[in-house]
């Protein structure tokens, strides 16, 4: 068997295991339905303490940031990190291809605001070959408002075409970052000195994000062995969004609120920072996959035996929502990020493949990633369906007979009450998405903040469609060997 074709059962695992469970729990229903109702309310069970477990990581993690949003970080630095935070630039990442001069401007404008001295930082703005025409309609504009108040300010475009790529950010970023190395080297300036960010281009620091970063990271002991996430937050057009599309950003930020409290199963998402040095020891980003934010940690946990962690920072980045003017447009771009998000499932054969049979990784680590991947995505692509949607199936198929025993009769009972107390769940990310707007713009009512409290009700509809469809889409796509380019998610959607 060639290596090729082993690695093609791992890309057929995952999706392989979500259409046998669908498909067996149907074809159960009909052949027996009441080990079918055994086997869902075992799972509804599962998940709603999986609600509560999770409600746990999430409260701690919103009490953290309450807490860290209040500390004014460069004092910190000053205190208690003299003589080292100067020695710290920031290299900035910044991909864009298809992007207005409105949100370009919008990123560079919070950048400038940060309390972190601007005259450490290095911007690599990086366009696309493939869209130079937007490159270069922009580029001037950004260079003649921002250009000069950086340590350097890098404009580069990435050539379309180049072999061995999949066109998409992650190629981008790599190309990015070998640039800024050439500029870092002419300096020479220690790798271990400089923290790269890779951002997305619509992403807006919060003014402490830099100080609180290097506080993070002059605080960690093996700060080069790290990958630094903060908490990514939609707020930019949150107000002008429609209510399912923020429903997903929301619960996208709440998910990541919940890792953050559990280090051990936290990978980099979207907007990362992590050490220049680290960033050249694993190659820079992998500019063949879709989802690079995810896998440059992984890069890092190969490189060097798993001594390599993912630092949470309670701290926010605000990013766009996929709201891009209209709602149909919106539904159809939104569908699509989420499908990018989900084909993160392509790091499961990565990680089979260059970390199961690395002996120097601790067993249980290397046990412990593998799970965590595999039952995320497996349960992202199936739980909305099995609780919302098959879950009910077996009862209809019952037998006259079957209709009067005991577990017949208290089944739809049971799963009422297990959903009843799964919505405290839901009570609890009504308030919480209130607490975390953004100031409401003149041209938004008042009443606004009762429908974005009471928008959660469409919260199953939503994880069926922009949950469980697009993960069994981008998962069948991998186990069918019909692999996903990286799709561009438009953003910077206003009303008028």
């Amino acid at each position: 068997m060639t290596n090729r074709t082993k690695y093609r059962i791992l890309e057929i695992i995952p999706g392989a295991m979500v259409w046998i469970t669908l498909i067996g729990l149907i074809a159960l229903s009909f052949l027996n339905p009441l080990w079918a109702i055994y086997f869902i309310i075992v799972f509804d069970v599962y998940w709603v303490i999986r609600v509560f477990y999770m409600l746990i990581h999430l409260t701690h993690s919103w009490v953290r940031f309450r807490k860290d949003e209040k500390i004014d970080w460069m004092s910190k630095l000053r205190q208690e990190k003299k003589g080292e935070w100067q020695k710290i630039y920031h290299l900035l990442i910044l991909p864009f291809s298809i992007e207005s001069l409105e949100v370009l401007q919008a990123t560079f404008r919070e950048i400038v605001k940060t309390d972190y001295p601007i005259d450490r930082f290095i911007i690599v703005l990086s366009g696309e070959g493939r869209n130079d025409e937007n490159f270069y309609k922009n580029v001037e504009a950004i260079n003649r408002e921002f250009g000069d108040k950086f340590f350097k300010f890098i404009t580069t475009l990435h050539p379309k075409d180049l072999p061995d790529e999949l066109a998409g950010k992650g190629a981008n970023a790599n190309w990015a970052g070998h640039i800024a190395k050439k500029f870092i080297d002419q300096q020479k300036i220690s790798y271990e000195n400089v923290i790269v960010s890779n951002f997305d281009i619509d992403t807006c620091p919060h003014k402490q994000y830099f100080s609180y970063l290097t506080f993070s990271f002059l605080t960690n002991p093996n700060s080069c062995r790290a990958s630094y996430q903060p908490i990514a937050v939609y707020n930019n057009n949150i107000w002008e969004s429609p209510a399912l599309v923020r429903i997903v950003h929301n619960s996208t930020t709440f998910w990541l609120f919940t890792d953050l409290a559990r280090p051990e199963r936290l990978f980099t998402f979207s907007s990362h920072s992590m050490s220049f040095k680290a960033l050249v020891d694993v190659g820079f980003w992998d500019k063949t996959i879709v989802t690079e934010d995810s896998r440059i940690c992984l890069q890092g946990i190969v490189r060097y035996n798993g001594d390599y962690k993912v630092i949470p920072m309670y701290i926010p980045v605000s990013m766009d929502t996929a709201y891009e003017g209209t709602f149909w447009g919106s539904m159809k771009n939104q569908y699509k990020q989420i499908r990018r998000w989900a084909y993160g499932v392509e790091n499961f054969p990565y990680m089979v493949w260059n970390m199961w049979g690395n002996k120097k990784i601790k067993f249980l680590k290397k046990f412990r990633y593998l799970w965590n991947q595999l039952e995320g995505v497996y349960s992202w692509a199936t739980a909305p369906i099995l609780i919302f949607i098959l879950g009910w199936l077996p009862l209809k198929m019952l037998s006259d007979d079957e209709k009067t025993s005991i577990l017949a009769q208290n089944a739809p009972i049971i799963l009422k009450y297990l959903m009843t107390v799964a919505m405290i769940g839901l009570l609890v990310s009504a308030i919480l998405s209130i607490t975390i707007l953004p100031a409401r713009p003149r041209e938004h009512k008042f009443y606004k903040y009762i429908i974005m409290f009471f928008q959660w009700i469409l919260f199953p509809y939503c994880m069926i469609i922009f949950g469980s469809i697009p993960a069994i889409d981008a998962q069948t796509r991998l186990m069918l060997g019909k692999y996903m380019g990286f799709n561009v998610t438009k953003k910077g959607g206003k009303e008028d």
